[in-house]
């Protein structure tokens, strides 16, 4: 009788167990992420790689925890950074960019950030895909580094010859 008990004892702890694992996936469910983005995208150039996020904000670019112009500040990097977001500022003035940046020179990198924005202004507002084509946002350079032969000095440099 005592075994009996036991088990039903257990089986009670069980089921409460669950019930609150149901209840508490429910409310995580139920709960919206505080200022949750409403459109990403990633932009890649060379081996720089852009993640963007599109948020309720004051129509601001923040790159990597940093104020866009503090990260970028070569100003060529920091124009084309900031072309395709600047290029729809009446939409984006209420939006915060929220980026996220590894790998790469500051050049590239600038580049994959301006992709990534343009591809995450696409998925936020379709409209905008034949304007973003026609001003270039969406073209990607899909150049890549050479990589280096065996028996040669880099990709292309060899070794110099000598006759004797």
């Amino acid at each position: 009788m005592a075994k009996a008990q036991a088990s039903t004892a257990k089986s009670t702890a069980s089921k409460a167990a669950t019930k609150s694992a149901a209840s508490k996936a429910k409310a995580s469910v139920g709960k919206k992420e505080k200022n949750a983005p409403f459109a990403q995208a990633v932009g890649r150039r060379k081996s720089a790689v852009a993640r963007v996020w599109l948020r309720k904000g004051k129509g601001e670019i923040v790159v990597n925890g940093r104020p866009f112009d503090e990260y970028f500040d070569v100003p060529t990097a920091s124009a084309a950074g900031q072309a395709s977001f600047n290029a729809f500022s009446s939409l984006t003035k209420g939006m915060t960019a929220d980026i996220n940046i590894k790998g790469g020179g500051f050049t590239a990198q600038a580049d994959a950030v301006k992709l990534g924005i343009a591809r995450a202004l696409v998925s936020f507002d379709e409209t905008l895909k034949v304007e973003c084509r026609k001003l270039g946002f969406l073209t990607v350079d899909s150049r890549l580094k050479e990589r280096k032969k065996p028996g040669q000095k880099a990709a292309r440099a060899k070794f110099q010859f000598t006759k004797r």
